[in-house]
């Protein structure tokens, strides 16, 4: 067979010959521009040339602090398909921890969103190896300074002389990097390469999968600067699918719009964006919507349902973390039970379904003995695969999140049934002890937003003089509702054991969220500081 590495530049084919004549559309604030594949590839070789103009490295750290756009796409292909690694870093991070993170990345330069410098511009000083910021125009924003290292990306690619020809003979090259949110701990890189990107775009064409096709018009609404934007862009692009990008446009009615207006088949969110998204998404037309993926944690079947009865299509579930680039499991109906009924359908969906091609799963128990695929018996939910982290960035000597025989751990603890149907119990830090017998938070919270009066749910546990811990609730409930702890209670007998009903429960405007758009358990415990009596 002939040695072809899979590398990126295997994309550049289609882009520039059967799919030149797709667009790629950006929403911005009032205004969007689209342009077609054909011009992304003529300026992805001239971005490469730009970089090759400021001498940047083989193998260095491209940083970028964008929002989900066309210029955030040639930054995609450019910077990889040169031999240099794309660094797609969270904005919405504190400043200490992105200046952590471009630190230890070792950044050389930096691309940054007009609408992003003021976060950006005040850390310049603080990050010990830039070189150079590029500042992408995206509209109003702050001044541009007038610095020696600040250059205008239109400016910089008009002026450099496009690459012929990307020459990468190793598809184990580094392509891109991304840093995990930093829940515990500082945050930790994944390194990315050419195979694994490919690899897993390649499974999110799959039938069983995405079924991303070229007549896909694909929205991805998960930020850009998160795990690749799911790999959907790579996927996109491989496929020949139609991009509806938001850009800056990321309130719920703007989203919903962009839906509409780019005649989108497939969007993919966090279940929190989802949320703020339905009420504007009702009695738009929408006849071409097939999917919309909701991932990055529990997706209550609630939500689901909801968008089956107002939109049409109900969210569908997925699973992954960063480690896995992400997507390791995505829901569908069983091919041997086509007639479930609408409840059982929906409660399949917001599974997080069988294992992607590719990727192999494994449930290990505390005393290291394998657990077995029977839909009963749980451990911890362990990942390998081509597409799966097998070290941090910049570790060498092995990291407690991989077994000794190369696994992931992912801290989740999970059933598998016999077909492969993944069930997550809980994360191993938020399953609650009480008087010797778990309680899971992730089923708990699942029972309370059976209720149709609340709006989100999140449970913790908290230290108890008699039983160790007990779960304490956070409930937001919908627009009107008068709901109430007691009523939350006598909602939730029958649903689960009597003794998992939490003894306190909080009605709250809003939980607060990670800067990916996850509920943030970490900010919840740091409210607990003494046991209850």
């Amino acid at each position: 067979m002939q040695d072809r590495p899979l590398s990126l530049p295997l994309l550049m084919d289609g882009i520039e010959g059967r799919f030149s004549h797709k667009t790629v559309s950006t929403q911005h604030i009032g205004f969007h521009t689209t342009a077609t594949y054909g011009e992304i590839g003529q300026r992805i070789r001239r971005l490469a040339g730009a970089l090759d103009h400021l001498r940047i490295p083989h193998s260095a750290r491209v940083g970028s602090f964008g929002w989900n756009s066309q210029r955030h796409l040639e930054l995609y292909m450019a910077v990889p398909c040169t031999n240099r690694i794309l660094h797609t870093i969270n904005h919405r991070l504190f400043a200490d921890d992105i200046a952590y993170i471009v630190n230890d990345a070792e950044d050389d330069v930096l691309f940054v969103d007009r609408s992003i410098l003021d976060v950006v511009w005040p850390l310049i000083d603080r990050f010990d190896t830039v070189r150079h910021l590029i500042v992408m125009d995206d509209g109003p924003g702050p001044q541009i300074p007038n610095d020696p290292r600040v250059h205008d990306y239109e400016e910089l690619i008009a002026a450099a002389q496009p690459v012929a020809t990307f020459d990468l003979p190793d598809e184990r090259t580094a392509a891109a990097l991304c840093y995990t949110s930093g829940t515990t701990g500082r945050p930790k890189g994944v390194l990315y390469d050419h195979r694994s990107i490919v690899l897993h775009a390649m499974t999110l064409l799959m039938t069983d999968t995405f079924a991303i096709s070229e007549s896909d018009v694909v929205m991805p609404i998960v930020p850009m600067f998160h795990v690749n934007a799911w790999g959907l862009p790579y996927a996109a692009m491989m496929s020949g699918a139609r991009l509806a990008l938001p850009g800056r446009a990321m309130q719920p009615t703007q989203l919903a719009e962009t839906i509409e207006a780019a005649r989108v088949t497939f969007a993919a969110a966090v279940s929190t964006i989802w949320r703020g998204v339905l009420p504007h998404l009702q009695g738009r037309q929408l006849p071409t919507l097939r999917r919309l993926v909701s991932g990055g944690g529990p997706l209550p079947a609630s939500l689901s349902r909801q968008y089956d009865e107002q939109v049409g299509v109900p969210l569908s579930s997925s699973w992954g973390m960063t480690e896995t680039s992400p997507l390791v499991c995505s829901s569908r109906i069983p091919s041997d039970q086509p007639a479930l009924d609408t409840t059982d359908r929906i409660d399949t969906l917001c599974l997080p379904g069988p294992p992607v091609p590719l990727t192999a799963l494994r449930l290990q128990h505390e005393d290291g003995t394998l657990a077995p695929h029977d839909g009963v018996a749980s451990g911890e939910l362990q990942v390998a695969g081509p597409t799966i982290a097998g070290d941090y960035y910049g570790h060498t000597d092995g990291s407690t999140a991989f077994t000794d025989d190369g696994w992931l751990r992912t801290g989740d603890v999970a059933t598998i049934d016999p077909r492969g149907f993944v069930r997550i119990v809980d994360r191993t830090k938020d399953l609650i002890k009480s008087g010797g017998e778990w309680i899971s938070s992730v089923e708990l919270e699942n029972a309370i937003m059976t209720s149709p009066e609340i709006s989100e749910a999140a449970v913790i546990g908290t230290p108890h003089d008699k039983w160790g811990e007990r779960p304490l609730a956070y409930v937001v409930p919908v627009d009107g509702s008068k709901i109430t702890p007691e009523s939350i209670r006598t909602h939730l007998h029958g649903l689960i054991a009597n003794w998992w009903i939490p003894d306190e429960i909080l009605i709250l405007d809003e939980i607060p969220k990670t800067p990916t758009g996850k509920i943030s358990k970490l900010a919840l415990r740091q409210h607990i500081t003494e046991p209850a009596t």
